[in-house]
């Protein structure tokens, strides 16, 4: 069994900055990849970014990239997302999710995680 918690989701202006955080803990050797999904109001869960937890490799959707950056620190088995030039359409549910199947593709989306952190709020206002 791997634990997930985040933090760090609050409320921001449009343009400003927020850091989330995912601390892992339980069988964290099992883990193959991490990565962040979010869920806006009235919408289905949406791809953020991944990290693959030995190499570090990065994959984001494209409604991020250049503006989040997806990062992890092995020693206290935490992964970060640091999100910048926040938008209204930002606004969601932040959801951190591992993997420990070696099947995992980062390419995969939303598909393949098999542990769920609790998810942390973002609010972007206009």
């Amino acid at each position: 069994q791997v634990q997930l918690v985040e933090s760090g989701g609050g409320l921001v202006q449009t343009g400003g900055s927020l850091r989330l955080s995912c601390a892992a803990s339980g069988r964290t050797d099992d883990m193959i990849g991490v990565g962040w999904v979010r869920q806006a109001p009235g919408k289905e869960r949406e791809f953020a970014a991944a990290i693959i937890w030995s190499t570090g490799g990065t994959y984001y959707a494209d409604s991020v990239k250049g503006r989040f950056t997806i990062s992890r620190d092995n020693a206290k088995k935490t992964v970060y997302l640091q999100m910048t030039s926040l938008k209204p359409e930002d606004t969601a549910v932040y959801y951190c999710a591992a993997t420990t199947s070696a099947g995992w593709i980062i390419y995969q989306g939303i598909k393949g995680y098999n542990y769920w952190g609790q998810g942390t709020q973002v609010t972007v206002s206009s």
